[in-house]
């Protein structure tokens, strides 16, 4: 590759050295004092995103909605939610990030709509109105399920025909196949390129194309019965092909979300001739204590979870980009399901290293930074979220009402969508009005304002690992390779590059635990460079551990051979 190429390459993957930070709008910050977060809030607070390391922003859907799915039920593609605010206040935003260096992406929606956008109003007047085809119709339903909602078709009287929804009532499936349908992808994608967006996250993208026919699922498949003919379907990277034309225009990125995606699919998507996406969203790594987020919970394995970060490294090093991350608006918060709300900073703290440290582009979601939990509520009818409702009310009915809200405690989506925590005033500092939602009692004790003041605290840590990580080629660029995978305590990997090693140790146990050494490192001198305990910590606990010379812990530049690792303790290493 010629130099020339190299900086053209190089131009072309900018996304590549950065980290990102999702903003659920409607529970980020209320600028305007009625309870619902806004880009005025957002406006306010683009400093503190900036201060934490992060390089660019990923916006969940801002448009028009009924909020049937908050948000991921789209009536107007170009044009902003008035609870949020208006496009002059977005292009007040946009211009203000781009100042701060932050680059911004949107959240593209194309699988579905509305059943309020003027398409489906249209398209269900009947099969001679020039919006027809936009929607898939059928006289008769398969057997397919939605996976938010019930049944997979509803019947519309005014049409005399179902319509599909993969997901809740009031989110048709969009028809792929007509090419006027993609062509209004292609020009809502002009239209927020035109003002400045850098890039898009493509949600559910690997659902778009169905198998012609749409044939009966698989009856042993619940919720997901009809998958094998509508992921990845026929003329999936044919559609993405055309999208990706338009994004080579202007240079942006392309973020998939695919659901259930293997490695093999997704190589599919983000290399060779069928390249249509910078990164893919896989969610492997976040069925460590589930089948699926919402459903069929079991106890956390740190195996299960090893070996899913691994699988995606290997199988992407050299070829693709992983995306990183660990929580968004779709999971549960991360601490209550991998760590431990008794030990919160030290679990919190630890998760932060197990992740950022990969290859890859690290994702934090609102929130996360600073290590909010799950919220209890004490009834179905206090949460919001549809897939809560459904979930409730279609599975496990012959448990006890006590076991069925205990479900929903661990997987409702609504744990991630409580406003931001920002002091310890009512409200946590989200509005001056009446929250639209419940906020997080915990909001005392767990906020901005509190863990600034704390050199220790989890969103320092955060801003410690991001600033770290982006000055070291070895964390940026390095190999990576796992030791130990069947270690069921402790996550341990390494990054090389060019001379330079570092090694992060994390325990997962909520105990102290001794940490052998890989014989690769044995002897061999290394420098600690980060640790979620402080140096006063670890020393108060070496009357309770022995302490061996020459290990783990004996401090920096010592040979490296085993130690005795705290509770949820993480190290990073530099050799």
């Amino acid at each position: 590759m010629s130099e020339e190429q190299s900086r053209a390459q190089a131009s072309r993957d900018w996304y590549k050295k950065m980290a990102f930070y999702q903003i659920w709008v409607r529970s980020f910050m209320d600028g305007n004092g009625d309870g619902i977060g806004d880009l005025y809030g957002v406006y306010d607070k683009l400093d503190y995103i900036k201060s934490l390391g992060v390089d660019g922003i990923w916006f969940s859907p801002i448009y028009p909605s009924p909020n049937a799915d908050f948000g991921y039920d789209i009536s107007d593609y170009r044009n902003i939610h008035p609870d949020y605010g208006d496009l002059a206040q977005f292009q007040k935003v946009l211009h203000r990030a781009h100042e701060l260096g932050l680059k911004v992406i949107m959240d593209l929606v194309v699988n579905h709509t509305s059943d309020e956008h003027f398409w489906f109003q249209e398209s269900r007047k009947g099969k001679d109105n020039p919006y027809s085809d936009y929607y898939i119709w059928r006289d008769k339903p398969n057997n397919w399920d939605s996976i938010l909602e019930g049944k997979a078709w509803e019947y519309d009287a005014q049409r005399g025909q179902y319509y599909l929804h993969l997901f809740a009532k009031k989110q048709p499936d969009l028809n792929m196949d007509n090419p006027r349908v993609r062509e209004e992808v292609k020009g809502i994608l002009r239209f927020w390129l035109d003002m400045g967006v850098d890039g898009f996250r493509e949600d559910v993208i690997n659902f778009i194309s169905k198998k012609e026919g749409l044939p009966d699922g698989l009856p042993f498949l619940p919720v997901i019965n009809g998958l094998p003919y509508y992921k990845d379907g026929p003329h999936i990277h044919e559609y993405m092909a055309e999208f990706r034309s338009v994004c080579k225009e202007y240079n942006c990125f392309q973020l998939g979300e695919g659901p259930l995606t293997t490695v093999r699919s997704a190589l599919r998507y983000l290399t060779g001739p069928e390249k249509s996406l910078d990164m893919m969203f896989s969610f492997d790594h976040m069925m460590a204590d589930c089948i699926y987020t919402e459903y069929l919970h079991r106890p956390f394995s740190l195996v299960k979870l090893k070996k899913a970060f691994t699988k995606w490294q290997n199988a992407l090093n050299g070829k693709a980009w992983n995306a990183l991350y660990l929580e968004n608006h779709d999971h549960p918060r991360v601490i209550s399901r991998y760590g431990s709300e008794r030990y919160w900073r030290e679990s919190g703290t630890m998760l932060a290293a197990s992740y950022l440290f990969q290859q890859g582009t690290p994702f934090l979601y609102q929130g996360q930074e600073i290590g909010m939990t799950n919220i209890r509520l004490h009834s179905i009818d206090q949460y919001m979220d549809v897939s809560s409702h459904t979930n409730f009310h279609r599975y496990h009915l012959k448990e006890s009402l006590e076991k069925r809200m205990e479900r929903i405690h661990h997987s409702s989506r609504d744990s991630s969508r409580t406003p931001m925590q920002w002091d310890d005033t009512e409200h946590a500092g989200f509005t001056t009005g009446e929250p639209w939602f419940v906020v997080n009692p915990n909001y005392t004790r767990i906020n901005v304002a509190a863990e600034e003041r704390d050199p220790e605290s989890i969103l320092q840590f955060y801003r410690k690992c991001l600033a770290l990580r982006k000055k070291s080629k070895a964390l940026l660029w390095g190999s990576y390779r796992e030791f130990f995978p069947e270690d069921r305590s402790v996550y341990m990997y390494e990054r090389a590059y060019e001379g330079v090693w570092y090694l992060i140790i994390c325990s997962f146990a909520p105990f102290t635990v001794r940490v052998r050494v890989p014989r690769e490192y044995a002897g061999r001198r290394g420098k600690l460079v980060l640790c979620n305990y402080s140096k006063e910590e670890r020393e108060k606990q070496r009357g309770i551990r022995r302490v061996f010379a020459g290990t783990l812990d004996s401090g920096d530049n010592t040979k490296a051979e085993h130690g005795w690792f705290l509770p949820y303790e993480a190290r990073v290493y530099r050799f």
